[in-house]
């Protein structure tokens, strides 16, 4: 008679079901309670981002509950979910600070005088059908006159994500163009 005959499950499925009970009453007993305590603390800079902070944190603990290796779990939610709001509050900062330069590009990218109206208004529409990603980079370089380095430091990206966005973006733009 085998294990599953005698209704004995394997022992990785019970460890499996160990390790969603686990996390499970932890999920429980603090999820609420993390959720307000990040809400008092970053309230407005957060927005509606608590709860999703909340899940992140649970994801990052998940090993370590499955491991039986978490001795105050209040604490250690806490810490990683503050942690977590400040990188998210940090992304928000510098993705506003790049928005405005990107804005400010786009007004100079308006002044400029193309003879030809029809050639200046082909090159807006290439440039506005770029994915954002593409079209940031490019905005910040071309119209900004920002360095890779400065780009990659306000977008939050490796100075190699940036070469490869701008020769991305300039293919797509050869391409529109030409069509």
């Amino acid at each position: 008679m085998t294990s599953v005959q005698r209704g004995i499950e394997p022992l990785d499925s019970r460890g499996a079901d160990l390790e969603t009970h686990r996390l499970d009453v932890l999920y429980r007993r603090y999820a609420a309670w993390l959720a307000r305590t990040l809400d008092r603390r970053f309230g407005r800079v957060l927005g509606d981002g608590a709860e999703d902070l909340v899940h992140e944190a649970y994801i990052r603990i998940a090993p370590l509950g499955a491991a039986g290796q978490i001795r105050h779990p209040r604490a250690l939610l806490l810490k990683i979910a503050v942690n977590l709001a400040h990188d998210r509050v940090r992304q928000t900062a510098r993705a506003r600070s790049a928005d405005a330069l990107i804005e400010a590009a786009a007004e100079k990218a308006d002044t400029w005088s193309l003879v030809d109206q029809d050639a200046a208004l082909l090159l807006k529409q290439a440039v506005l059908s770029l994915p954002r990603p593409l079209r940031d980079v490019f905005m910040l370089s071309r119209f900004a006159g920002a360095p890779n380095q400065e780009i990659a430091d306000r977008l939050g990206i490796a100075v190699k994500t940036v070469e490869w966005r701008m020769t991305r973006a300039l293919a797509l733009l050869a391409e529109g163009v030409r069509d």
